[in-house]
């Protein structure tokens, strides 16, 4: 399954590009008007929002990678149908054409 063999690229790009992203915010707040504990607060309700959208993306990824890999089984399977009954069809031709039936 093509989902599950890049998922340690994704984590890791996510994990990037967070770090990235928190580097780059605007963090006006200076340590001597606020204290640590509001802070904290913050950080922690801010990993905590981050880590549920990175647990939702992860389960759509799943769920996208499932039923595109179910799509791909049925279509396959239509193929192979397909190319079942075509092999009977012209199995049909070449016993006419050899005068075996009639």
């Amino acid at each position: 399954m093509r989902g599950v063999s890049s998922f340690p690229f994704l984590l890791f790009f996510l994990s990037f590009s967070h770090n990235f992203i928190a580097g780059f915010s605007d963090d006006s707040s200076n340590p001597k008007n606020g204290t640590k504990t509001d802070t904290h607060a913050a950080s922690s309700s801010h990993t905590g929002s981050t880590i549920l959208v990175v647990c939702l993306a992860l389960v759509v990824i799943v769920l996208l990678s499932f039923f595109l890999f179910k799509f791909w089984q049925k279509k396959k399977r239509e193929e192979q149908y397909a190319r079942l009954l075509k092999l009977f069809e012209e199995d049909d031709e070449l016993e006419l054409e050899l005068g075996l039936r009639d």
